[in-house]
C-alpha cells in the first residue's frame, strides 16, 4: 500500500480514451480486461477504483424488486416489528447457528 499520495496524469484522445497510467495500474493491481469505476463526489473529485464484479442472483434480485414495488404502491400496510412478533422469531430460531461464509455442501448448491 503507498505511504504517501501520488499524483499522475494522463491525456484524452479526440475520441475521448485514455491510458491508465503504470502506477495506477501497479496500485489497483489492474490487468488487462479488468474493469475500473470512477465514483464522483460531491466536490467534483472523481475516484477510481477497480471494480469489483458481484454475482447476483436473478431470482434473489426479482423478489427484491417485487417487494420494493409493492411497499412503493401499498406504504401503508408497512407496519413495524412488534414486541410479540419478534419474541415469536427469537423462540423460532433459538438455538440455531448461521456461518454466512462457510461453503455450502454439495447437495445445497
Amino acid at each position: 500500500m503507498l505511504q504517501a499520495a501520488v499524483e499522475t496524469e494522463s491525456t484524452l484522445t479526440d475520441r475521448f480514451q485514455t491510458t491508465v497510467p503504470s502506477v495506477v495500474r501497479q496500485a489497483l493491481h489492474l490487468e488487462k480486461k479488468d474493469k475500473i469505476k470512477f465514483t464522483i463526489q460531491p466536490d467534483g473529485s472523481v475516484l477510481l477504483s477497480r471494480s469489483v464484479e458481484t454475482q447476483e442472483d436473478p431470482v434473489v434480485e426479482s423478489f427484491l424488486a417485487f417487494v420494493a414495488s409493492d411497499m412503493q404502491k401499498h406504504p401503508e400496510k408497512i407496519q413495524p416489528l412488534s414486541a410479540s412478533m419478534r419474541d415469536r422469531i427469537e423462540t423460532l430460531t433459538a438455538g440455531t447457528e448461521l456461518d454466512l461464509d462457510a461453503p455450502l455442501a454439495d447437495e445445497d448448491e
